[in-house]
Order: structure tokens, then C-alpha cells, then sequence
């Protein structure tokens, strides 16, 4: 079903395709609720994620802009 590395090891893309998975799953429903929790659970993790590679590529860019305007 889904990866079972934690999230927090997983580089942009892999998070970004991982949850898309999760989404797709939640949405098709059909699976207790447990399953859906754990989906759930796991789908934050890994939005947290991409958020975080985000916030560092910002990081970077802004940098590398600062830099440059010197």
C-alpha cells in the first residue's frame, strides 16, 4: 500500500508521490478505520515533509538572491 520508510527520510518527490497514493486511497474509501487513520496519519507525515523541502528550497533561492543583490 504505501512505503513504509519514515517520512521524514524520503526526499520531495518520493513524499509528493507517496502522498498522492494516500490521497487517492482515502478517497476511493472502502477500508476500515483503523487502515483510514493510519492513511490519514501517514498522508500528514508526509505533506509535513514536502512542506519542509519546500521551505528549504525558498530558503535557498532567497539566498542565493540576497547574494547576488551584494
Amino acid at each position: 500500500m504505501t512505503d513504509e520508510t519514515p517520512a521524514a527520510e524520503l526526499g520531495y518527490e518520493q513524499a509528493r508521490d507517496e502522498l498522492t497514493v494516500v490521497v487517492k486511497l482515502l478517497e476511493q474509501g472502502g477500508i476500515d478505520l483503523d487502515e483510514s487513520l493510519q492513511l490519514w496519519e501517514r498522508g500528514e507525515a508526509l505533506a509535513k515533509r514536502c512542506e519542509e523541502h519546500l521551505a528549504g528550497a525558498r530558503a535557498r533561492i532567497e539566498k542565493a538572491i540576497a547574494d547576488g543583490e551584494q
